[in-house]
């Protein structure tokens, strides 16, 4: 088994991380590639490009094709028959003795707790919580889209900086100094140049003002502070609800934070954590970077009783 490779493949709408590991664990390489997402509209539009990027961490790990296993742990892969085509399209490539896919949600969760229980928050251009008891139950909360849901996230941020900036210059809200930020950052001269700019705006250029707005909560804006923490709060409220849901627990479970906004030194990390301490009813935060990749090359190392070759449904 340690001369096997298994390969675990992190994807979403900004690029894909592939990571090569051993039959007793150990990272043998790592290669960022493109986009890699299931789109509802044709979901194994993408196989080629995974098959590409197996093909090359295998090949930097010194290893050929097929590999051992294979997870790709996928933005978008919430449909289990969305799942079921790629996995298949997959198999077509020949890339992996086994194979499956999954969201890259689950593939996160497994690298902050392996087969135990845990809450796990991901807060980035969208924001879920999801958690797993002890009796293996799973629950989800959040993770609904920007229409009606993403509360925590950095679209959400973004857009409740828009709109309070445009409310101080109106003067139908607090004075603040977010115009000029997200001025700046939207790069248009004037207030009236944010409507077209917003109307074309796609959810990552919001999400993209939220490191600056959380630059000005540091440096006293009060609008921009009330912004994260009513932020902050918001993924404590994800928290409680699904602690809530597989309540009662035998022990307070670890709570996990991941994305591009709770990272170690990311600027929603430090006020969520104090968010969720108040509610006094969860163990420890975990205090590394969860590794998405690396969960899912641990998934792919499990034995093959515990990996059938049809894509596992997960968690929601």
């Amino acid at each position: 088994m340690d001369n096997e490779i298994f390969v675990g493949i992190d994807g979403g709408g900004s690029g894909a991380t592939a990571v090569a590991i051993d039959g007793a664990g150990k990272e043998l390489a790592r290669v960022r590639g493109g986009p890699a997402l299931v789109r509802s509209h044709d979901p194994v539009a993408g196989g080629s490009a995974l098959a590409d990027l197996v093909d090359r961490v295998t090949r930097q790990a010194g290893g050929r094709l097929p590999v051992a296993g294979l997870v790709c742990a996928l933005a978008g892969a919430g449909r289990e028959e969305d799942r079921r085509l790629l996995a298949a399209a997959l198999i077509r490539e020949a890339v992996a003795v086994r194979l499956r896919v999954v969201t890259d949600v689950e593939a996160a969760f497994h690298d902050a707790f392996g087969e135990g229980p845990g809450i796990l928050v991901i807060s980035g251009t969208g924001s879920i919580a999801m958690a797993r008891s002890a009796d293996g139950r799973w629950v989800r909360a959040g993770g609904w889209g920007a229409l009606l849901g993403d509360e925590g996230s950095g679209y959400a941020i973004g857009l409740a900086a828009l709109r309070a900036a445009v409310r101080a210059h109106d003067g139908r809200g607090a004075t603040t100094g977010l115009l000029e930020t997200v001025l700046a950052r939207a790069g248009v001269s004037g207030p009236e140049g944010l409507i077209a700019w917003a109307d074309q705006a796609r959810k990552a250029d919001i999400a993209a003002l939220a490191p600056a707005i959380a630059d000005a909560a540091r440096d006293g804006d009060d609008v921009a502070a009330a912004i994260i923490d009513d932020a902050a709060k918001e993924l404590a409220r994800h928290v409680s609800a699904v602690y809530g849901a597989l309540a009662p627990w035998p022990e307070p479970p670890g709570v996990a934070l991941s994305g591009g906004l709770l990272g170690p030194d990311r600027p929603l990390r430090d006020p969520t954590i104090r968010a969720i301490e108040r509610l006094g009813t969860t163990g420890p935060v975990l205090d590394r970077a969860v590794d998405a990749a690396r969960g899912a090359a641990e998934m792919a190392r499990r034995p093959p009783g515990h990996f059938p070759l049809r894509p596992h449904p997960g968690p929601p």
